[in-house]
């Protein structure tokens, strides 16, 4: 699975990633903004300093990170068994 390489923060609660494979993209993430642990980013300007974490994860302090993958099938508009093939087989077999 490709990893984000680069992330920059935008205006609006969007962030722009690029990843490994070179696949790059804006995810808008402003639906969580205001909301739970997401609070923390009107404050002190915390969403201006996204970063690359631990795992490739996108993050802000030790608080708050996204899951890498997840980012990407919204980048990439793909669904999860397009990028993880044998989760249709997990699926098929999951009521075996």
């Amino acid at each position: 699975m490709p990893l984000p390489v680069e992330v920059k923060a935008l205006a609006k609660y969007q962030v722009w990633v690029r990843y490994s494979d070179d696949v790059q993209g804006i995810v808008d993430l402003s639906e969580f903004a205001g909301k739970g642990v997401f609070q923390a980013w009107d404050n002190d300007g915390l969403f201006d300093k996204v970063a690359i974490g631990e795992g490739g994860a996108v993050r802000w302090s030790d608080q708050i990170d996204l899951c890498p993958d997840a980012l990407y099938l919204k980048i990439t508009q793909q669904r999860p068994e397009q990028l993880f093939p044998k989760m249709r087989e997990w699926a098929t077999h999951a009521g075996d």
